[in-house]
């Protein structure tokens, strides 16, 4: 069918599951299809829409913003939405939320994987200690993003088998819309151009084993048999509708990448050096964190480099980095192209990678925070001035739950001029904002529940290291020219405590030649 035409199979209100993050495998041409459809005769109305990862972005694909008008979308349930920068303006569906327009609830990205996994085998629902103690709990947020949303629940805490646990009702989509490069003629999809699988399985087997429909947007249609047994992702079974997309990207602002898709090996030598700058000596002092053989998650912000770091320094190999949206091992990529990775050793289903996450069982995890609390708590997940700012949680409450060890990593505060000079930081004007304040504002990670599961966290900034300790926030080591009381704790919006062996860090970081990252990880 055409992509209107597949609009016409979803009724009013409908429960509609949608495969995306941002540009990586969104479909759409099916939701511009959609979004036309409500536009010429009112239809579909009242839709609620399941997003376990952001459908679109803000740089050519509207995913989500198709369908963001008054009427046609009723609840939404997102793990994570399109975010940008400050001065663009907002998405329609930010400007939705905003405004009261339509319910909306961030729910911890693998969360909503296990719910549509829960509705496929018709199982009542999901029972988790994600999320407890962070905005998902119902005794803090619930999930809400608006009033709208907080009239009606989507968490309960349950009590079984002595214990309390977060429970959330199974997901039954009526439509289930993934994408894939290709179907044959049976329906049968392959994934051969893509970066990621995501849930494209547990969407089409939640719609299917509830009566409902499945669309699956492809680039091509091939002849029945064509494709390797081994290479279908989806079988044809659970596909009702293919939607032929030629021109789809195959992710944000890339039209092709076989790098990104795994059919083509980068050379190492051709990834690009991190500009020196004092972004790059928040990479590298976090870097030092890492030791050999260690499985580690990526997250976005400064992070997302400390990979490029161990390029540049002759350890790529060393680690091997996950991302959520299912890459393994490779190089994760930056900017417009984060959430793939090239030369990736393997791609996992975003479920998997989530059941992964959730129970601990990688060795570490680099992340961003907007702000940290005194009790050691981050916020990622909300911006009151500018929500649009911030994507919601996304994978990072699943992926910090019970992860054993996170390095968090940020500019101290926001606003302040400084340089780097002689193997030292220089600070010409502080910042006005600070980001270690008493409460943040929203809590993304618990800092109290982190301490009574013995989880080792630690915060990097430009110029201090601090570890989470009983007590609370601690700082071990401090920059080459900083000076505690003056520069670091006036500075914090909150009490903060120094180490009694506290630590110089190395001025080599804040110097621009490598700085022998093998050897450090091997001492």
């Amino acid at each position: 069918m055409s992509a209107r035409e597949a609009a016409d199979l979803i009724p009013d209100g409908a429960v509609v599951a949608v495969n995306s993050s941002s540009g990586l495998c969104c479909p759409d041409a099916v939701m511009a299809g959609i979004g036309a459809r409500f536009d010429e005769t009112g239809a579909p109305r009242n839709l609620t829409t399941i997003h376990p990862i952001a459908a679109g972005d803000f740089f050519g694909t509207k995913g989500i913003d198709h369908i963001a008008k008054k009427g046609c979308l009723a609840r939404v349930i997102g793990g994570s939405y399109p975010s940008g920068p400050t001065k663009a303006e907002p998405p329609l569906i930010w400007q939705m939320i905003v405004a009261n327009e339509v319910a909306a609830y961030n729910v911890p990205s693998g969360i909503v994987f296990d719910m549509l996994r829960e509705g496929a085998a018709k199982r009542p629902g999901v029972l988790t200690k994600v999320g407890m103690d962070t905005f998902v709990d119902p005794r803090l947020e619930g999930c809400a993003m608006n009033d709208l949303a907080r009239e009606t629940s989507i968490v309960e805490v349950r009590e079984f088998d002595g214990e309390e646990w977060l429970y959330f009702k199974a997901l039954k989509p009526e439509i289930s819309i993934i994408r894939a490069t290709t179907a044959d003629e049976r329906g049968n999809l392959s994934f051969e151009h893509e970066g990621a699988y995501l849930g494209a399985m547990e969407m089409a087997l939640a719609a299917r084993n509830t009566g409902g429909t499945v669309i699956a947007q492809v680039k091509r249609v091939a002849k029945a048999g064509s494709i390797r047994a081994h290479d279908v992702t989806v079988p044809g079974i659970l596909v009702d509708v293919i939607v032929e997309a030629p021109d789809q990207l195959q992710t944000t602002a890339t039209q092709y990448d076989p790098a990104i898709s795994g059919e083509l090996i980068r050379p190492v030598d051709s990834f690009q050096n991190a500009e020196f700058n004092i972004g790059k000596v928040i990479a590298r002092r976090v870097a030092t964190e890492m030791q050999p053989g260690w499985a580690v998650n990526i997250g976005f912000g400064i992070s997302a480099n400390v990979p490029r770091i161990f390029v540049e320094e002759g350890c790529h190999g060393d680690v091997t980095w996950m991302i959520e949206q299912g890459a393994v091992g490779g190089v994760p990529l930056l900017d417009f192209k984060f959430g793939c990775s090239a030369n990736a050793e393997a791609f996992v289903a975003s479920p998997h990678q989530f059941c992964y996450f959730q129970a601990g069982g990688f060795d570490c995890s680099l992340l961003s925070f907007l702000e940290v609390g005194a009790d050691g708590s981050v916020n990622v997940s909300r911006l009151s001035a500018t929500p649009h700012r911030t994507a919601g949680a996304g994978g990072f409450v699943d992926i910090t739950s019970r992860a054993k060890k996170i390095v968090f990593s940020g500019m101290f505060n926001a606003g302040a001029k400084m340089r780097l000079e002689d193997g030292a930081l220089v600070i010409d004007r502080e910042g006005k904002i600070a980001k270690f304040v008493e409460t943040v504002d929203q809590v993304s990670f618990s800092g109290k529940r982190a301490v009574e599961q013995g989880q080792d966290i630690t915060y990097v900034t430009e110029r201090c290291v601090m570890k989470l300790e009983d007590r609370g926030l601690v700082v071990t080591e401090i920059a080459p020219g900083i000076e505690l009381e003056r520069d670091i704790l006036d500075q914090a919006g909150t009490g903060l405590h120094a180490a009694n062996d506290l630590k110089k860090m190395d001025a080599a970081l804040f110097r621009e030649p490598p700085i022998g990252l093998a050897g450090r990880l091997s001492a």
